[in-house]
């Protein structure tokens, strides 16, 4: 039976039709790549993080029983004050490391997020065994050389810790939740309060071993600087990408942070004479956050454009008064 002109036209069409992948299942194509890439990306950024947490867990380690412990010196934060308080009491050290950096870890569970804390308390746990158990070898006796290479080791450590997501010493936790309740800045806080541990240090040991101390403090802050590539407590953080609402919703919902998105116009080609609009997302968050924000932004989109300006201090906003939560 010969069919006409519109019969002909129609089945055409339906064929066409079957032929051709419908919306949903190039949206559901879409979601399960992008589920695809997020597991790998965290997968991939889970290894990388805990490569960087036990080489941290096994520097300070060295650090602790190689150089610090057989001279009876001592570290600033959480550190030193387990370190004095197994000279004077001698409580087992690994016990203190624990005890001591808890409450801080907790506190940090509602000030950064659950994962920071998790990360916290395995990294804090698993230094306490290595100290425990690892038979580091004695380095020297030179206290000179013991203070400068024993505050290296151990800010080699809690830099790589902080890389990896986590800390293996609670002051700067302490510090954030003090700051974001009065004026005074992060690294104030954390100069009273090596100032009030190398005070009594010097009242229950002796001046100089105080002194000896100061220097190890000051070794380990500045290899912490280092590790971290110059990253000071805050850290302005600038995003371009065509997926700005879900970074913006990420930032303010699941950080809790405040931000700013300005208007752009973004350039292509060797001149740069051909440009589109574009949003441009300006947020500023704490050393302690930004792994958890780069990732995130990674998922999002990996060709997201980052840029990342150490912030020595910031007044008002969101960074200081909302806690970061899950």
């Amino acid at each position: 039976m010969a069919m006409n002109p519109q019969q002909q036209g129609i089945i055409i069409n339906e064929i066409q039709k079957a032929q051709t992948p419908q919306e949903g299942d190039k949206k559901s194509k879409y979601i399960e790549a992008k589920d695809v890439w997020v597991r790998k990306i965290t997968i991939r950024r889970t290894i990388k993080e805990g490569f960087f947490m036990v080489l941290g867990i096994f520097s300070a380690g060295f650090g602790l029983k190689g150089f610090l412990i057989p001279n009876e010196l001592i570290d600033g934060g959480v550190m030193g004050i387990s370190l004095l308080t197994n000279k004077e009491t001698g409580f087992p050290l690994p016990l203190l490391i624990i005890v001591i950096n808890l409450p801080f870890i907790l506190l940090g569970w509602k000030q950064i997020s659950s994962l920071f804390c998790i990360k916290s308390i395995i990294a804090i746990s698993l230094l306490a065994l290595v100290v425990a158990v690892f038979p580091y070898p004695i380095v020297t006796n030179d206290k000179l050389l013991v203070a400068v290479f024993g505050g290296f080791f151990i800010g080699a450590g809690i830099g790589l810790c902080i890389r990896g997501g986590g800390v293996i010493d609670g002051t700067e936790v302490l510090a954030i939740f003090l700051n974001r309740r009065s004026s005074l800045s992060v690294g104030d806080f954390i100069l009273l309060f090596n100032i009030s541990i190398f005070s009594v240090a010097a009242y229950l040991l002796s001046v100089e071993t105080a002194l000896y101390s100061i220097l190890t403090y000051i070794a380990a802050s500045k290899m912490v600087d280092f590790i971290l590539e110059g990253i000071e407590e805050f850290t302005g953080v600038t995003i371009i990408s065509p997926s700005t609402e879900e970074i913006a919703n990420f930032i303010k919902e699941k950080m809790g942070r405040g931000l700013t998105v300005y208007s752009g116009k973004r350039g292509y080609g060797k001149r740069g004479d051909t440009y589109t609009n574009t949003d441009i997302i300006f947020t500023v968050v704490t050393r302690l956050e930004i792994s958890r924000l780069t990732s995130e932004i990674e998922k999002i989109d990996p060709n997201a454009f980052v840029v990342m300006q150490s912030i020595n201090d910031t007044r008002g906003g969101m960074v200081k008064k909302k806690p970061f939560h899950k």
